[in-house]
């Protein structure tokens, strides 16, 4: 089965819901708060921007945003931050984390394939030319 737009969905909506965390980040007014949500803006509009238009600089510098495992990892890293106090952060960490649990989970799954966005850049180990 064919769930390339599935995936290209949920990435989108990973996306918004990173936007907004980090959006939501700035309303404490804490360096460290201006900071991480500054961080998890970019993390956002990076992640949207990969379901429209793939740059050769990503596939080069960050060749983990092309597999279910590199992306599951991030995925639960930027969660992971987004956790702090407040109840909209919370949801926003917890969905993007349990998303993240779930791409790690679908690369050990070997009859879901990656989506033709996500399997343009995986050369596989060591196929860098130098």
């Amino acid at each position: 089965m064919d769930f390339s737009d599935s995936f290209r969905i949920v990435n989108l909506a990973v996306g918004v819901i990173m936007i907004l965390g980090g959006i939501s980040q700035f309303f404490n007014l804490g360096f460290q708060s201006i900071i991480i949500g500054a961080y998890v803006l970019v993390f956002g509009l990076g992640v949207a921007l990969l379901e429209f238009q793939i740059p050769p600089q990503v596939s080069r510098y960050a060749s983990f945003m092309f597999s279910f495992l590199g992306r599951g990892v991030f995925y639960v890293f930027v969660g992971s931050i987004l956790l702090n106090n407040g109840v909209l952060r919370i949801i926003a960490g917890s969905v993007i984390g349990l998303t993240g649990l779930a791409y790690i989970a679908l690369e050990f799954v070997p009859s879901v394939e990656p989506p033709a966005n996500m399997r343009e850049a995986d050369q596989g180990w060591g196929a860098e030319q130098v």
